[in-house]
């Protein structure tokens, strides 16, 4: 699996005027959870480029007061006005302690029913999972090529051992639609919502 290094320093002082100091000085404030204890730090805004802002599953090596973790991503927190990074929390990874994760998915194969003139929607591009650290990887590949036309691959389909997948297990991740179905289904989507708010306008 992928991971990027950060070289953080420590954090003594927390709350909002810490962090707005902190940020003043293009540093982002953050906090890793799971270990044996909270590790406060901060580190430079373009340290978490290549973490933050990209779709890829990475582990980051953060190493803080000599000593190093090894996390990845919990959450993060945009500033509402500017759009800049505001906070970040890490999850430790303990060797014997199962994390929850949000694993990407990458699709494999050539559907039969696009091969018949189907289109492909992916519904899914991730999957929530609970594993040991040992487990986690990149991505779970889902091969779509026994995909039909009007057929669906759902949750309940993807088999990964090693992982609990945390979501609905009857959501359909990818299907193979018609172009007339699927232009059905786009223009039917604005409709069911603007029923919505006139519905509960007769309440």
């Amino acid at each position: 699996m992928k991971s990027i290094t950060i070289d953080a320093q420590p954090r003594t002082e927390t709350g909002k005027k810490a962090a707005r100091q902190l940020r003043s000085q293009g540093l982002v404030p953050c906090v890793i959870y799971g270990g044996e204890k909270e590790i406060n730090f901060s580190a430079p805004i373009l340290a978490f480029k290549t973490l933050v802002y990209t779709p890829e599953f990475q582990k980051a090596i953060i190493n803080v007061d000599g000593k190093t973790y090894n996390c990845i991503l919990k959450d993060i927190q945009f500033n509402k006005v500017s759009d800049h990074l505001a906070h970040v929390d890490f999850l430790e990874l303990v060797d014997d302690k199962k994390v929850i994760a949000t694993i990407p998915l990458k699709f494999t194969g050539v559907s039969v029913g696009v091969k018949e003139g189907g289109k492909l929607v992916i519904k899914i591009k991730s999957l929530k999972v609970k594993s040991l650290p040992k487990y986690l990887k990149e991505n779970i590949e889902v091969d779509i090529t026994n995909l039909e036309l009007h057929g669906n691959i759902r949750v309940e389909d993807v088999k990964e051992p090693n992982y609990e997948i945390l979501n609905s297990p009857r959501i359909p991740i990818a299907s193979v639609v018609t172009t007339r179905q699927l232009k059905i289904e786009e223009s039917s989507a604005p409709a069911a919502g603007a029923a919505a708010p006139a519905a509960a306008a007769k309440k």
